[in-house]
């Protein structure tokens, strides 16, 4: 019976404990979140063009695309440029039948796709306009990767700064002369662009003077976020 006393009242020292000692790391506690924004413009730009061939044998029509995008890709190559201004790569490829009124295999018809995306629009416009064998069937636009990364560094460096100079505040506020991080947590938020969707085109790319424009240049705009979240301890 003495020994199950013993046990009883150390489990109940221990409950004692972590209930006082969970209160006393939330002592003078205060939570709060910063936060620092910038809107941004759309960087890069994504072509997609694709050529269409037909036959009435399987492995011709492969063969008649794998030689298409080779030379597309082959002449592409010639304007790829470094660090993401201008790259190129082979996209979707298939072949599948075409069936008569009868359910039967009457032919075969495949397609084959070439990506070409970089910041460099301009000379992006260029190519595709010489690229006059493959019709563009879509354009859209995004953030590059090192855009978001410089823009994200720079933010989290805002966001800290005015994360401290918040909790200085709120300790002078609360008539305490300084404070100590709690937990916090850094995160950034996608940039949301909401311009219209991926142009989606139907057309035949051709070479074309500086006075044409062969593909429309309409970046859109979004708000890139990031935010500071999390707890400090007011301190006498």
């Amino acid at each position: 019976m003495q020994m199950h006393s013993l046990k009883q009242g150390w489990a109940i020292g221990l409950l004692v404990c972590a209930t006082a000692c969970g209160a006393a790391t939330r002592e003078n506690a205060v939570s709060f979140t910063s936060t620092a924004t910038e809107e941004l413009v759309q960087d890069q730009m994504t072509v997609t063009l694709q050529v269409l061939k037909e036959g009435a044998v399987a492995s011709d029509v492969q063969s008649a695309l794998k030689a298409a995008i080779d030379g597309a890709l082959k002449e592409a190559r010639q304007a790829v440029e470094p660090n993401g201004a201008l790259d190129v790569k082979s996209g979707g490829f298939s072949v599948f039948p075409r069936y008569s009124s009868t359910g039967k295999i009457s032919g075969w018809q495949g397609s084959a796709q070439l990506i070409v995306e970089g910041t460099d629009m301009p000379r992006i416009n260029q190519l595709v306009g010489r690229l006059s064998q493959m019709n563009v069937t879509g354009v859209g636009y995004g953030l590059s990767r090192p855009l978001r990364e410089a823009k994200e560094s720079a933010l989290t460096t805002q966001a800290i700064a005015r994360f401290k100079l918040r909790a200085q505040q709120m300790a002078k506020d609360f008539g305490f002369k300084s404070y100590s991080l709690g937990e916090v947590t850094v995160s950034s938020t996608d940039p949301g662009f909401e311009n219209r969707p991926p142009v989606l085109y139907a057309m035949r790319a051709k070479a074309m003077d500086a006075a044409e424009s062969a593909l429309p240049s309409e970046p859109g705009k979004g708000t890139l976020s990031v935010t500071v979240s999390g707890s400090v301890i007011l301190q006498p």
